[in-house]
């Protein structure tokens, strides 16, 4: 690993970004440029603002050893998200924690997928169902851009529901959002009145063999029930898409977010359950990234 650079008091934050920008760069970390900035505007209570307004400002003792410390966490791969505690989705922040995973850009491409199917109906009493809800990013972005909907969001891990609900808090969703810790969509089925108009997931994926490849980021950061889809990395889907059928309001919609090659076979799970409408929508890098279902 990389060693640490050395900051103290008398440091510029401007040359500090730049030597811990280097020292990422020699760690092989993609976005050295952008995580110094973030790091050193962290360190110093700043904003980008402040670090163009004021680049040669020093650290001080306090911003110093901060940045020493966040160096050395991203030096080992740890994000910058988790080392800040916090992600920006949707244009919200979103507390993190060990137990849920970093929601990535890619993943609005499902927030963006379900507000064009709702289109200008955005007023109406939509029920959401969130499957593997997280941190809560994803029911937390559909509430806020569907003013009188309610959602459930189910997480197997405990932890994660206590994050979705700090989220769901923080953002005065918390009156529109319950949160269950079940497997699954388990303690829904059977209850005549649990229907959903829009049933979402992005459920984990990644082949159980392909985990040990994933980048350090992931692989030893994210948690491994958010990451682990079983051999093929289809199983959360065998068990999602049924349950969907049986959950989903008439005319409901569900949007499921897949790994990079996995569309015919979500497709045909999709297509065993009786879902004859389905269609893709792509991610930021041009990868069908999500596939919307419906019943007719």
């Amino acid at each position: 690993m990389t060693r640490p650079p050395g900051f103290d008091a008398r440091t510029p934050r401007d040359r500090a970004r730049r030597i811990l920008a280097g020292a990422l760069v020699e760690a092989g970390v993609s976005s050295a440029d952008l995580d110094a900035r973030l790091l050193v505007c962290a360190a110093s209570g700043i904003d980008h603002a402040g670090l163009l307004r004021d680049p040669g400002a020093l650290l001080g003792a306090c911003g110093a050893q901060a940045l020493e410390r966040m160096a050395a966490r991203r030096l080992a791969r740890e994000p910058v998200s988790r080392i800040l505690g916090a992600r920006e989705f949707w244009g919200a922040r979103f507390d993190l924690g060990p137990a849920a995973l970093d929601p990535r850009a890619d993943t609005e491409t499902l927030v963006e997928a379900v507000l064009d199917v709702v289109g200008a109906d955005t007023g109406r009493d939509w029920r959401i169902l969130d499957l593997g809800v997280g941190s809560g990013a994803l029911l937390c972005a559909l509430l806020a851009s569907l003013p009188n909907a309610f959602g459930v969001g189910v997480d197997l891990a405990p932890a994660a529901c206590a994050i979705a609900d700090k989220n769901l808090a923080a953002q005065g969703l918390q009156g529109r959002g319950k949160l269950i810790c079940a497997d699954w969509a388990a303690p829904l089925e059977g209850r005549s009145s649990a229907r959903f108009d829009i049933i979402v997931s992005n459920p984990p994926y990644i082949s159980r063999g392909d985990i040990a490849r994933l980048e350090p980021e992931v692989r030893i950061y994210d948690p491994l029930l958010a990451l682990d889809g079983g051999e093929d990395g289809l199983d959360a889907y065998r068990a999602i898409i049924p349950a969907a059928a049986r959950l989903l309001a008439p005319d409901g919609l569900v949007a499921l977010e897949i790994g990079q090659g996995q569309g015919k076979d979500v497709d045909a799970l999709l297509r065993e359950a009786s879902f004859s409408a389905r269609n893709f929508r792509l991610d930021l890098g041009g990868v069908e990234r999500i596939i919307l279902a419906k019943f007719a």
